[in-house]
């Protein structure tokens, strides 16, 4: 699943935001604060931050990679409340030169049951993915 957009802002204004593993709240409206366990480095690949919504865990999620000079973001699922395994999610972000513009993709691949793999799937897009983009572009463009 990928879902993407286009923001008024450099690809290096977006990346600044997005590449901060422990700062999703500082992009994405309504995040509660990322904790980055053992206190380690966001930037270290192999650090989990651990979101946790009236003190229980939505999501602890491992930073898989961290490329600057591609802008882009790796970060697998560790464990969630969410009914999915092997999520890998990444996150990218290119120059569109028209303009000075950022085109910005999210892509998550993961496994789960037959039955609730399409509803799982619409969760994460709408109430994750497009929300996440949409705050990042208000956050951007005002």
């Amino acid at each position: 699943m990928t879902v993407s957009t286009v923001i008024g802002a450099s690809a290096d204004e977006a990346w600044a935001l997005l590449r901060d593993f422990g700062r999703m709240d500082a992009w994405f409206e309504g995040m509660p604060p990322a904790v980055i366990e053992d206190g380690l480095d966001p930037a270290q690949v192999g650090c989990v931050r651990r979101i946790e919504v009236d003190g229980q865990v939505m999501a602890r999620e491992r930073l898989v990679a961290l490329d600057d000079a591609a802008r882009r973001q790796v970060y697998a699922i560790v464990e969630s409340v969410f009914g999915l395994s092997g999520y890998t999610g990444t996150i990218t972000v290119t120059p569109v030169t028209d303009g000075d513009r950022a085109f910005v993709e999210w892509t998550g691949v993961f496994e789960a049951d037959a039955a609730d793999a399409e509803a799982t799937a619409a969760m994460i897009r709408d109430s994750i993915y497009l929300p996440g983009l949409e705050s990042l572009r208000k956050l951007l463009e005002d």
